[in-house]
This record gives structure tokens, sequence and C-alpha cells, in this order.
């Protein structure tokens, strides 16, 4: 398993300040912020991104997040397909392998909904395949539906792509109604991607992603999450993704260093 490190850390600093960042922090591995991507991109053209890239010997992992792409209709939906082909583009163009969508369902799922989600899931990986992109669905333990492992696998099962796949985030995973032997029961090539940060002495059902911290100062059993994760032998990305606003106005090189130092140490033990 490979640390990596989600320009969702820092909010507060650009494109350009991550990749360099990063480096000087000691991960040459980023999971790409699209909405910093695309500010980027108002300034510098996709040559120059890349030579910057290159020039830091930095590897973009994956990209998050799309959503939009199960339910809408109209209007709505072509504007997110719209940004969607865009994001598809950005991806390719820049060898991103992966993009992260979300399980944005509504508050009531029924059947006649869930077939229609599956339509556009289909729909959505039909397009990603066409730009050689991957993608890969986060299970969010607050939605109505598709709120844990067991059913997100289940979901993406249903749709017979093979370029789709599931992100488990270990905040919703643990907050959530999955279990570790949920990890057993899934298809190991279907996990495409693995989020990671921890939570403390907060209420499972009140935790926000601002109540993420690094791994190893909180509740959530990362050690047992990851040795799970060995046991089916998962060997992709670990990737540190923390919405905390206190930690986010810290300078990248530092959440970096301390991130990924953390979760080097817990993978050093299992």
């Amino acid at each position: 398993m490979k640390p990596c490190i989600s320009q969702a850390c820092v909010l507060s600093t650009n494109f350009a300040e991550d990749v360099k960042g990063s480096v000087e922090g000691g991960c040459q591995t980023i999971e790409v912020w699209l909405t910093k991507l695309e500010k980027h991109l108002e300034t510098s053209n996709i040559a120059e991104t890349k030579a910057l890239i290159a020039d830091h010997g930095v590897t973009l992992a994956a990209a998050s997040y799309q959503g939009g792409l199960f339910l809408s209709t109209g209007e709505q939906k072509k504007s997110h397909y719209d940004h969607f082909k865009k994001r598809l583009d950005l991806c390719q163009g820049l060898g991103i392998p992966l993009l992260n969508i979300c399980s944005d369902f509504p508050a009531r799922v029924d059947q006649t909904i869930l077939q229609t989600a599956l339509a556009g899931l289909r729909e959505a990986a039909q397009w990603a395949e066409a730009f050689n992109t991957k993608l890969s669905l986060e299970f969010r333990y607050q939605s109505a539906f598709a709120n844990n492992l067991e059913s997100a696998y289940a979901f993406i099962s249903a749709s017979g792509m093979e370029n789709v796949g599931i992100t488990l985030d270990t905040f919703h995973f643990h907050c959530g109604p999955s279990k570790l032997a949920d990890i057993n029961a899934i298809d190991p090539s279907k996990l495409f991607f693995v989020q990671v940060s921890d939570i403390s002495a907060v209420p499972k059902e009140l935790a926000t992603d601002s109540d993420r911290i690094f791994p190893g100062d909180g509740d959530i059993d990362l050690v047992a999450i990851f040795k799970e994760l060995k046991k089916i032998g998962y060997q992709g990305y670990l990737s540190l993704e923390l919405l905390n606003p206190v930690i986010s106005q810290s300078k990248p090189s530092q959440v970096v260093e301390l991130g990924i130092g953390a979760l080097t140490r817990i993978l050093g033990g299992i």
C-alpha cells in the first residue's frame, strides 16, 4: 500500500504550491482536488502544468470529486455532464487514471430511483471509458443509500461496468454501518482507492469532515482496517484526506510531513 496526499488537506493554497509543498514534505503522489486544478488552468495551460508535475517528479494518483451523474435530468444533467466531460479531458490530458465520484442520493430512495441511478452510473462509466479513466464511487455515511461498503459494492457491481469501483474513506467507514467483514466480502479488484483520516471524541452521528485529524491521533482502528486491506491483497494508494479547517491553514509541506509520517508509522506496524 502506497501513501498519497490529497490537496483537500490544505484548501488555502493553490495547485502549484501543493505540488512543491508535497515534495518538500516527503510525498510525491497527489490526489488532485479538481477545483484547484481548474483554477490553476485559468492562468496555465496543460503543457505548462505537465512540465510543473514532471519537474517535481510528482504522480497524480486520482482526482476528486464529481457529482450529479446519477439522477439529474434536463438542463441540470446537461450542465453536470458538460462539466464531467471537461474533467475527463483533464484527467486524460494529465494522465490521471481515476476520478472519484459521489453517492449523491436523495433523502428517500426506492427501486425506481435506484434503477435510474444505475442507468446514470452506466452512462457515466461509458463516457469515462472513452477517456481511459476509471470511476470510483465513494460511499458516504450520511447518504440515504450506498452509505456503507456493502451496499456501495452491490450498487457498482449491478452496473456491470469494469471501469467502476469503490473508494473506501476511513472516516465514512467508521461513522457509518460498515463492518470489517465487509472488506473481505468484496472483490479486491473493485477496490480502486482508499482515503485516510482519523477522528477523536466525536459521536459518530455528529461527526463532520471538519472533525478529521491525522491518522493515529483518534478513535478509528486504522490498524485493523489496514490489516484487512492487506489480507485481501490491496496494493493501491492510501490517500491522506483531511478537510479540517484548522489543519488547512498550515503550510502544505508541514501537513504532508506530519500526515504521511503518521500514515507510514501505522503501515509499519501491520
